[in-house]
């Protein structure tokens, strides 16, 4: 009887024991499923990608997502594109975009592109998107530029519109200018066409020499493109800017002149008005010394310097002369008044 509940005891405490260790690699496998994708590494290895489960367990203490490495690195091996897996995850840590990178690199294999890993993960790093620059080397892009106004010798406006054919040039990708440069280039190429033509008549005949022209310039130096045409897509007669200007400079010169004639009028009415001054200060002392006259001759008398016939014969000869003025200004109205 003791030995059935010894057994008995033992038989429990095994069982209890057992259930510990079972729950416990549950456990085990639980975290170890959880934190390794086994998944994805099945998939790499039936994929023919060797990627090792302590990679993976790297990934995960690294906070990269495995998915985002594996799926990418499948996808490129099955291309036959050499890329290590430390590269695409040293490109996602530095913030790329991995698949991106990838789908650009197949697609330029595809294409005969050398576009080798650096350099994609470089373009994908300077904020450029790296498969639509590889879609534009194998399909050229048409940018459009807005109306550009020009004026040519005869001073007539001519206002044209273009479309430029490019492509990317991989290799300035990194640090080369973009689509505003090309159309500023191109606009400038144009008003620099059209204004050397002595008429807008030889910029209407033949077009074509305008992009003929532009193009030889080199306009692709330095950006991230390629120019392979430039079209005139359409050529209208603006205004007649030569006599508009013409017209405001002869309103300017007008008011010029204007200006100048003002200037000299009140000039001659300044001085016309200090000759006045003058011509009062002069009747001034005119008549202050006039004053002086009675004053004098009466001193004269006294002194017996004048005789008292003396000045009768004085008086009688002023007395003439204002009779003479009379008779003057009498002949003068006379002869002023119109005949019947």
């Amino acid at each position: 009887m003791l030995l059935n509940a010894d057994f008995d005891l033992i038989f429990g405490a095994g069982n209890a024991i057992m259930i510990v260790v079972v729950l416990a690699l549950f456990f085990v496998l639980f975290v170890f499923f959880r934190f390794v994708p086994v998944g994805l590494w099945i998939s790499a290895i039936s994929a023919g990608v060797k990627v090792s489960i302590f990679s993976l367990i790297g990934m995960r203490l690294r906070r990269v997502r495995p998915y985002s490495i594996v799926a990418p690195l499948i996808k490129i091996s099955k291309a036959n594109i050499p890329v290590q897996i430390n590269q695409l995850e040293s490109h996602y840590l530095a913030g790329g975009r991995v698949n991106a990178v990838v789908d650009a690199m197949i697609a330029a294999h595809r294409a005969n592109l050398d576009l080798p890993f650096e350099r994609a993960a470089a373009i994908d790093l300077a904020g450029r998107d790296v498969f639509e620059a590889v879609s534009m080397s194998v399909t050229p892009k048409v940018i459009q530029t807005p109306e550009i106004s020009a004026m040519a010798v005869n001073g007539i406006e001519v206002i044209a519109t273009a479309k430029i054919t490019v492509r990317t040039n991989i290799q300035r990708l990194v640090g080369g200018a973009g689509e505003d440069t090309i159309i500023a280039r191109v606009g400038e190429g144009i008003v620099t066409t059209v204004g050397s033509s002595e008429t807008h008549f030889a910029v209407l005949e033949s077009p074509d020499a305008i992009s003929k022209k532009v193009l030889e310039k080199g306009l692709d130096a330095g950006t991230a493109y390629e120019i392979l045409s430039i079209d005139i897509a359409d050529v209208s007669v603006g205004r007649n800017i030569g006599a508009k200007l013409q017209i405001e400079q002869a309103d300017a010169d007008l008011k010029i002149a204007q200006a100048k004639a003002e200037e000299r009028r009140a000039l001659a009415v300044a001085q016309e008005q200090e000759m006045r001054a003058k011509v009062e200060e002069m009747r001034a002392k005119v008549v202050e010394s006039e004053a002086e006259v009675p004053r004098a001759l009466s001193e004269a008398l006294r002194a017996g310097k004048l005789g008292y016939m003396d000045y009768l014969n004085m008086e009688h000869t002023k007395a003439d002369t204002r009779m003479r003025d009379s008779f003057g200004n009498m002949q003068v109205e006379v002869s002023a008044k119109p005949v019947k």
